[in-house]
């Protein structure tokens, strides 16, 4: 895609996003100010990496869930060339971890999709000055868990294995420990989650974004 020729005044933005409508509407929005101009849009997350490299845009938008990367894999590849890339995660996810893993790995923001279009442009804007942000329901989810215990390596290890559908004789052989071992991961698993059960303690780790499925 051939860049656009435009006036240094605009924030210049590149959306990379898997759904065309998606891409279409952010257009409309984004184009429709005085200040922006969207100048290259990806549908992947390696097609993203290469127009963020092609494009050196003002601020980019990344959705989390792409058809190759993850976003937040594209993320760190863009952040590892360019340090002082200004992204936003821009997704239907809403899970903390989710949420956190994109902000440790450097982005700028995290807004939810069904954010209205000025808070959108709001975002693009303060993000644009240095600023970092994130939607309303996104600080409510990371208020909601903070200082609460997170999982283990191993017992997340563990609980994929019993969204595998596996029993507790079949995650001891795959992860080499004992029966005994795992009995006590999924104990703790369930303390820390607060579930009452395997089925919900998968259901909540799903919907935080600890595992997916």
């Amino acid at each position: 895609m051939e860049e656009i020729s435009q006036p240094s005044a605009h924030i210049r933005i590149l959306s990379v996003d898997d759904h065309p409508l998606l891409r279409e509407g952010i257009a409309v929005i984004i184009n429709s100010q005085p200040d922006m101009l969207l100048t290259a849009v990806a549908s992947s997350g390696r097609e993203g990496i290469q127009s963020f490299r092609e494009h050196r845009p003002d601020v980019a938008l990344m959705d989390l869930r792409l058809p190759d990367l993850s976003g937040i894999d594209a993320l760190i590849a863009i952040r590892s060339e360019f340090p002082e890339a200004r992204i936003i995660m821009l997704t239907t996810f809403t899970g903390d971890m989710d949420i956190q893993r994109a902000l440790q790995a450097g982005a700028y923001g995290y807004v939810l999709k069904s954010t209205p279009p000025g808070e959108l442009l709001e975002a693009i804007r303060k993000v644009h000055s240095g600023k970092k942000t994130v939607s309303r329901e996104v600080a409510a989810q990371l208020a909601e868990h903070m200082g609460g215990e997170a999982l283990s390596e191993r017992e997340i290890g563990v609980l994929r294995q019993v969204g595998g559908g596996n029993r507790n004789k079949d995650i001891a052989d795959r992860l080499s420990i004992s029966e005994e071992t795992v009995k006590a991961h999924i104990k703790h698993i369930m303390e820390k989650l607060g579930a009452s059960d395997r089925t919900h303690a998968m259901a909540i780790a799903v919907r935080r974004g600890i595992i997916e499925i």
